[in-house]
């Protein structure tokens, strides 16, 4: 039996219900559902599913954003056409298993053992021969030796009399029919089954009993903010839920007994029925600073009867309660208190010191006339970064796991290299936001301490970001001899008071000017007086400049006053005197907090350069502090992912199916044989033998085929030497 590919073809009714019906239950249409299901699957994989509506805005623009959310390519699993189209295809091959199941278990039963002797002639892989035994004794004989081989056998014996439809003499004898490889069939119900559990098994744990209760149960989701304990109930599912699947945060110390469940358009919260106490968060790191184990040792509390059950949960080792499953899926921080001192990096800014806790209440700050409010947002006390890679942007979030980019460096082009990493632990760093008076923030990230970046000048790096999706940017700040940014912060103040730069410049012309010629040390000053008020920012190149100072204000200064042909030169000149004043200016501005003056070598050079660069720089540092970090305390929270799948186990069946199916539809062939034997009659109607033809079909057609079929003719048919079987023509037509 040959399995269709047309669906069922119903008799009666309407030509449109036919067509309706012969369509949903074809396997052509249960093959386009499946492929349309994979190609949705790989988008749902590509592009990241649930997420806020401005960061596909940001990442995609407005017009591929708004057709996304349209066709609900942010959230397929969720989504309705793809829920519809899981439905029609558990439909259309329930159906194709109902249309083809009653035949293969009808065609498992028969052994088709009334074929017509003279039709075991057609099949290609056939054989004659004479046995010196009755028939009856070779068709016992043979049934026998099959069933020991694992065939299914049966025998029949017909004793007929002339035809008179065809007008030819059929003898009588024996038909022996035998079958085996049966599962072969019995592989395409398990194949096709299993495409029905795992799509229910699918329905059962996606979203399609959370979205039901959005529509029939009068919930809805949540797209505001505040605490958790203030949504209102039609934002919570009950604990009876049956399928979920979300996070939940807690901190060291802390409980916590509802989970958030992400939507494209904001969360709905699921009240568990325990509650999650962590006692105490685990973290171990490998020397660069990368975790290789996080675990957290909970307790869990029954919220009906009270009973406290301790465990252990780890990555790949989750604990399991009242049928809900607890992974541990990431860490966090729950609430670190931070102390933070606030650099001027504006000459009107003045320092000071502000106290907080990481998530909780922002801080408004004055500073002169800005009036901004400071948010805590995050404490990173591992950060790891790539001292390797020139392009490498800022440290690694030790909490990411970045599947992407690891099998990206591994697969594509044949010029792809994994290149050779240099991870350093570079310590804690703090993020935070200013908000201005209008509402607009900006994201901020400073490391506690100074990092050498290789060229032997350690620096603080204060870290800025207009928007999330973008790549932080770097202010490099050096850090002086006691490794504080105290040096920077008295030359840069240095810098800003008229009469030090003036003393500076005394000093640089006493230097550097030849007491015989009073005229040259006269220009030599106005070019120096010139510049560093340029620098400064104390005067302006022209009116509309765009720089504040720095180096930008001297370029802007040569383009105006100096030829083209002659700035090159120009430049140099004026980079030296300005570089040689600084210098004056740095010895001030320690002379002046009580500290000794540096001398010319080296390493005092390297501090004045980098320095110098900060100071430029800093002209567009957008605030008018940058707050660093002196003290801090951490409290650790784990994120658990919580989850109750009761179609997990649907899906597992399934999948055992699957594998099961595809292996008997792919490696088992099944073979039908038929052995006609009929008393050979010598002169006189004498009974001298039996002639016996073998014929053998198989579904596939292989060596393997080839070579059982040659090993049962020899072990069936050759009963003696005296009884060569005669050999067939191997083109002979063999039967459908």
């Amino acid at each position: 039996m040959s399995i269709s590919t047309h669906g069922l073809r119903v008799r009666r009714g309407p030509q449109s219900l036919r067509a309706a019906v012969e369509l949903f239950s074809s396997m052509r249409f249960a093959i386009s559902l499946l492929t349309i299901i994979c190609i949705a699957s790989i988008i749902g994989t590509v592009l990241k599913q649930h997420e806020p509506i401005g960061n596909y805005i940001n990442q995609f623009g407005p017009f591929w954003s708004e057709l996304f959310h349209t066709a609900k390519l942010d959230s397929i699993y969720s989504a309705w056409w793809f829920l519809l189209i899981l439905l029609f295809l558990v439909i259309s091959t329930s159906l194709c298993i109902g249309r083809n199941t009653p035949r293969i278990a009808a065609d498992l039963k028969t052994f088709k053992e009334d074929i017509r002797a003279q039709s075991l002639k057609a099949f290609g892989q056939r054989a004659e021969t004479v046995l010196a035994e009755t028939p009856e004794a070779a068709a016992n004989r043979i049934g026998q030796l099959l069933a020991g081989g694992g065939w299914k056998v049966k025998l029949q014996r017909r004793d007929l009399s002339v035809s008179a439809a065809n007008g030819s003499p059929d003898a009588s004898g024996w038909m022996v029919a035998a079958r085996a490889g049966g599962a072969h069939k019995l592989g395409y119900i398990a194949a096709h089954s299993a495409i029905v559990l795992i799509c229910l098994g699918g329905l059962l744990d996606g979203d399609l009993v959370v979205r039901a209760q959005t529509w029939f149960n009068g919930k809805s989701v949540f797209a505001g903010g505040g605490m958790i304990a203030d949504v209102a109930p039609e934002h919570r599912l009950s604990a009876s839920n049956p399928t979920f699947r979300g996070n939940i945060l807690v901190p060291e110390g802390g409980r916590s007994s509802v989970a958030i469940l992400n939507q494209s358009d904001g969360v709905l919260l699921q009240e568990l029925p325990f509650s999650i106490e962590l006692k105490k968060f685990i973290v171990d790191y490998y020397s660069t600073g990368m975790p290789k184990l996080f675990a957290s040792e909970v307790v869990l509390h029954d919220r009906e009867t009270g009973k406290e059950t301790p465990a252990r949960i780890e990555v790949n080792h989750p604990a399991s309660y009242k049928g809900v499953e607890i992974y541990q899926s990431s860490f966090d921080d729950g609430g670190s208190s931070v102390k933070l001192k606030a650099v001027p990096m504006a000459a009107a800014a003045k320092p000071f010191e502000v106290e907080g806790v990481i998530g909780g209440p922002s801080v408004a700050i004055t500073n002169g006339a800005d009036k901004l409010t400071l948010e805590f947002a995050a404490l990173r006390v591992i950060n790891v970064e790539n001292f390797a890679d020139p392009q490498a942007n800022g440290a690694v979030d030790v909490r990411k796991v970045d599947l992407r980019h690891d099998f990206e460096s591994r697969l594509g082009a044949a010029n792809k290299t994994d290149k050779p990493k240099t991870l350093r632990n570079i310590g804690p760093s703090i993020g935070y936001k200013l908000r201005d008076a209008a509402g607009q923030a900006r994201e901020y990230q400073n490391y506690m301490i100074p990092v050498d970046t290789g060229d032997g000048q350690p620096v603080f790096l204060l870290g800025m970001r207009e928007r999330p999706e973008d790549q932080f940017r770097y202010l490099r700040v050096p850090a002086d001899d006691q490794g504080s940014m105290d040096g920077f912060v008295r030359m840069r103040s240095a810098l800003a008071d008229p009469a030090l730069r003036a003393r500076a410049i005394d000093r640089y012309i006493a230097r550097a000017a030849d007491p015989k010629r009073p005229e040259l040390g006269e220009q030599l000053r106005t070019s120096a007086t010139r510049a560093l008020a340029l620098f400064s920012g104390a005067e302006r190149a022209r009116s509309d400049a765009v720089s504040a100072g720095g180096w930008q204000a001297i370029a802007e200064f040569m383009e105006v006053n100096v030829p083209k042909a002659e700035r090159e030169r120009a430049g140099a000149v004026l980079v030296r005197i300005l570089n040689d004043v600084l210098f004056e200016v740095l010895n001030l501005s320690r002379e002046t907090a009580g500290l000794a003056a540096l001398p010319p070598d080296d390493k005092s050079q390297a501090f004045l350069t980098q320095s110098v660069l900060a100071i430029s720089d800093a002209h567009f540092y957008p605030a008018p502090v940058a707050m660093m970090m002196t003290d801090f305390k951490q409290v650790q929270a784990s994120v658990f992912q919580v989850a109750r799948a009761p179609g997990k186990n649907v899906v597992y069946l399934g999948c055992l199916l699957l594998i099961t199916g595809i292996f008997a539809m792919l490696y088992v062939r099944e073979r039908r044989l038929w052995i006609w034997l009929s008393p050979k009659r010598a002169e006189g109607d004498v009974v001298s033998g039996t002639d016996a033809s073998m014929a053998f079909s198989v579904n596939r057609k292989t060596l393997d085929s080839d070579r059982e079929f040659e090993h049962l003719k020899h072990k069936l048919l050759a009963f003696s030497k005296q009884n060569p079987v005669s050999p067939v023509s191997p083109d002979s037509p063999q039967t459908p």
